[in-house]
């Protein structure tokens, strides 16, 4: 079984905004390869859907218990170094605009709550990890990021807009490629053809 954490907020003031997009990205796939009903788990804290990608049987699951504390939903789950290796955890990054994807594996948090939050729990950070970009772009195609605190939570707390949408579309295809390649042909090959 492998298992992917779509990071976010629960409830309905948080839907589509920037800091959901991992949470986006797994109620879209969700939807589109018609997995189970998304049913709430009580003792994981987080919301449960099942299903296949190429065959392969995969749990997606949604943390209920806010963004900061993410790890929780992960510890009655990843429990051995088995266990590390069908993680995938997909959240936003702010480091990169909003048409790229990044695969990443043993890095840091990067200052990421959610993402810090798991690696505590699980205590490690030898997992995979699909970075969706949310910053606008600068005309060199970098990440045009807000500077200041509050100026980050302003930018994290705010909901793509109608346009911002439609490119998330093609985004959370690429996300469901890259996932693809890792149940099938496992994390070096989805990071050398994601990351490309």
């Amino acid at each position: 079984m492998f298992y992917f954490f779509g990071l976010g907020n629960p409830g309905e003031e948080y839907e589509n905004t920037r800091h959901n997009a991992g949470r986006m990205a797994l109620l879209t796939i969700a939807k589109k390869n018609k997995f189970s009903d998304w049913k709430s788990d009580k003792i994981i804290k987080a919301l449960i859907s099942k299903g296949e990608i190429t065959g392969k049987k995969v749990t997606f699951v949604l943390p209920e218990t806010f963004m900061n504390n993410s790890g929780n939903s992960a510890v009655p789950i990843i429990k051995s170094k088995n266990d590390l290796k069908k993680l995938v955890v997909v959240y936003d990054e702010m480091d990169m605009p909003l048409s790229k994807i990044k695969l990443a594996f043993d890095r840091s948090s990067g200052g990421h709550n959610g993402l810090e939050s798991i690696i505590k729990k699980v205590k490690s950070r030898e997992f995979l990890r699909i970075r969706i970009g949310v910053s606008k772009m600068t005309a060199k195609g970098l990440a045009k990021k807000p500077s200041g605190e509050e100026a980050v939570i302003k930018h994290l707390m705010k909901k793509f807009s109608a346009d911002e949408m439609d490119a998330l579309k093609k985004v959370f295809k690429r996300v469901e490629s890259a996932m693809e390649i890792f149940v099938t042909e496992g994390k070096d090959k989805a990071m050398s053809i994601a990351n490309q």
